[in-house]
């Protein structure tokens, strides 16, 4: 089946009573994989996001409050599970050959929206969004929160993860540097012309705001259009208040990269 095709859809519960949640199977490289669409029930011309979770497998899943949040804001919103996650086919890569989840997720998304597609990324949704960007031609813009940049840099920040890319990448950034290179879209990012948004919290010790400074520094050396947002106070986390006041100030900016 041709990349992006929509092999099923169903309702699933949704907890706005404005927002519609369907579940929807897609083709990412001869893979059946899933993710969750929610639009809002209000007819309109909306543009879209493609939302890009963070995490790995259960860890960091996409939560329908949350992808029903953005597209109360007037967005019709997609977020793939990617591969190997939640019946879907295929194994999770970290950043891998599932990107293309994420490239193809985008022809899912422009079945249901007007066709001006931005992509919202958290966390392990950076490099997934930075990918879809660098892969694709026709991304509005880009923001990334808290979002990681560089896999080397995640290994040497987080002993914790370390075993999960040792066995998904091959060895460590000394032994098998090529995989962790090949990961890392800082190394092409000149060929998105995609505005950017780097939101990140500076207590963050999940995705440390090096991750940020490194994309910040690249986006400048290439003279790329981007905007930074820095919270000296919160962690990977936003308080409640603060996180509902980020998400109407980023859905506002994406308007704005729209004119």
């Amino acid at each position: 089946m041709e990349n992006g095709t929509i092999e099923s859809k169903k309702i699933y519960p949704s907890p706005n009573p404005n927002v519609r949640l369907t579940e929807i199977v897609y083709w990412s490289d001869g893979l059946k994989v899933k993710g969750l669409l929610a639009e809002p029930k209000k007819s309109g011309n909306w543009s879209g996001i493609l939302y890009l979770r963070g995490g790995i497998q259960s860890i960091g899943m996409v939560r329908p409050a949350r992808i029903a949040q953005f597209a109360a804001q007037g967005f019709v919103v997609f977020a793939p599970y990617y591969r190997g996650n939640r019946g879907g086919q295929g194994r999770d890569e970290f950043g891998g050959a599932d990107r293309w989840d994420a490239v193809y997720a985008v022809e899912v998304l422009k079945e249901f929206c007007s066709g001006r597609v931005h992509i919202l990324a958290f966390s392990r949704g950076g490099i997934m969004a930075l990918w879809t960007a660098v892969l694709r031609d026709d991304i509005t813009s880009v923001v990334t929160w808290a979002g990681v940049t560089d896999t080397v840099l995640t290994y040497k920040e987080r002993p914790d993860m370390r075993r999960m890319m040792k066995r998904l990448y091959g060895g460590t950034p000394n032994t098998a540097l090529t995989a962790y290179e090949e990961r890392n879209p800082l190394l092409r990012l000149d060929e998105t012309k995609a505005p950017v948004l780097i939101i990140h919290g500076l207590k963050d010790e999940n995705v440390s705001p090096g991750q940020a400074y490194l994309l910040e520094e690249a986006l400048k050396l290439n003279g790329q259009q981007h905007e930074t947002w820095y919270f000296p106070e919160y962690t990977h986390f936003f308080p409640p208040a603060a996180n509902r006041k980020t998400v109407k100030a980023l859905t506002e900016w994406m308007r704005r990269n729209e004119r």
